[in-house]
């Protein structure tokens, strides 16, 4: 469907994995730097191992880095035994044991803000990076989202159901412990960490796809092949009322090719009929590849 003629070279199984575990202990970093910097000092316990230490933090006075090893370790372990051997594997105990280190080194390091709501934000935004990071290396940080798969397989739940549970347990506790303010910037963090690790593994150039019904449509095909060079596949459809066969032409494109994907349609075809809608990730010649 692409044309785009330049063949990406495939990447040597042994730099792919130096890649992979480059990834998880830069992402790693990122998220016990943010959690330093961020979080902690604004006593925001944004679900995770992170925020059960940052509570215990707060009540106790145990190193945040003692209280995640004391979870996540175990958490792992449990997860190798009730979720299938090694499916973790090197990665995920990488990931798990990393994090608290880091944390450790940086304990000392001086908060970048005292305003819970930037803590929050930018918090996110680092935990976010670094989750990012770890997931598109096939890699995990364990913690809590080992314990959410865990129930998720003994009692039928939902795992996104569980993890939403567990972190609402963790941020609720938060509430008790600090105040309600708290624990509703705590609720921000974790909004913002999602957006940002759907950034990270998406990236921010959102691509198009383009369907097209029109009763012209192989001059829109040799229009779209020949001024936009993009592929067309042609997809076999039926009409609902008349029940006649009424292909749709497909089409991929970059955001800036929009606009020209329709002048073209449109000139080859004005009564054509065109849907376009976001692809949020679209991989193969022509565009990111895998």
């Amino acid at each position: 469907m692409m044309t785009s003629k330049r063949k990406a070279k495939p990447v040597q199984p042994w730099l792919q994995t130096v890649m992979d575990y480059l990834y998880i202990l830069i992402g790693s970093s990122f998220v016990a730097i943010a959690f330093n910097l961020f979080l902690l000092p604004n006593r925001i316990a944004s679900g995770g191992v992170s925020g059960i230490s940052t509570i215990v933090y707060d009540v106790f006075g145990i190193e945040p880095a003692f209280t995640q090893w004391a979870f996540n370790i175990p958490l792992f372990i449990l997860g190798m035994l009730l979720l299938g051997g090694m499916k973790y594997g090197m990665k995920t105990l990488v990931g798990t044991a990393f994090i608290p280190f880091v944390v450790f080194l940086t304990r000392h390091i001086e908060p970048a803000t005292a305003d819970p709501l930037l803590g929050a934000l930018f918090g996110g935004i680092g935990v976010g990076i670094g989750l990012g990071l770890a997931f598109r290396a096939n890699g995990s940080t364990g913690g809590t989202d080992l314990a959410a798969q865990i129930v998720h397989k003994y009692t039928g739940i939902s795992l996104g159901a569980c993890v939403f549970i567990i972190d609402g347990m963790i941020v609720l506790t938060s509430a008790f412990v600090f105040s309600i303010e708290l624990a509703l910037y705590a609720l921000i963090a974790l909004f913002v960490t999602g957006k940002t690790i759907d950034l990270v593994q998406m990236g921010v150039g959102y691509s198009k796809i383009a369907l097209i019904i029109s009763d012209q449509q192989d001059t829109v095909k040799r229009s779209i092949l020949t001024d936009i060079d993009r592929g067309v596949t042609k997809l076999s459809a039926y009409g609902g009322y008349t029940d006649e066969e009424r292909p749709v032409l497909m089409c991929v494109v970059h955001q800036r090719e929009v606009t020209k994907l329709k002048q073209v349609v449109k000139t080859a075809d004005p009564k054509a009929f065109v849907i376009v809608a976001n692809a949020t990730e679209v991989l193969g010649e022509g565009f990111k590849i895998q």
